[in-house]
């Protein structure tokens, strides 16, 4: 069974970190192009940070310099460390393999 699930979602104080992780099972990990979207209520989904099965990555720009996406091919684990986090990075954040596959999504909170 194709699968994943995030998990490492809570609440942090504006200028925190948190880790996000995102755990894949019942596919091939390394052969797919893994992302991290978000979204937030009454707004379209969008991408945060994504990773190409030659290891190159994109981010937003909202998020440049403060998100950082790795994977780990040997485990199946996605990550997302997210540091510097302001209140607009509240959302739940959903893991993707290639758009096709999603995850259940966890909830990040942040204040000020």
């Amino acid at each position: 069974q194709v699968q994943l699930v995030e998990s490492g979602g809570g609440s942090v104080q504006a200028g925190g970190s948190l880790r996000l992780s995102c755990a894949a099972s019942g596919f091939t990990f390394s052969s797919y192009c893994m992302g991290w979207f978000r979204q937030t209520p009454g707004k379209e989904r969008e991408r945060v940070a994504t990773i190409n099965r030659d290891g190159t990555t994109s981010y937003a720009d909202s998020v440049k310099g403060r998100f950082t996406i790795s994977q780990d091919n040997t485990r199946g684990n996605l990550a997302l460390q997210m540091d510097s986090l302001a209140t607009e990075d509240t959302a739940v954040y959903y893991c993707s393999a290639c758009g096709k596959v999603w995850g259940q999504g966890t909830q990040v909170s942040v204040s000020s």
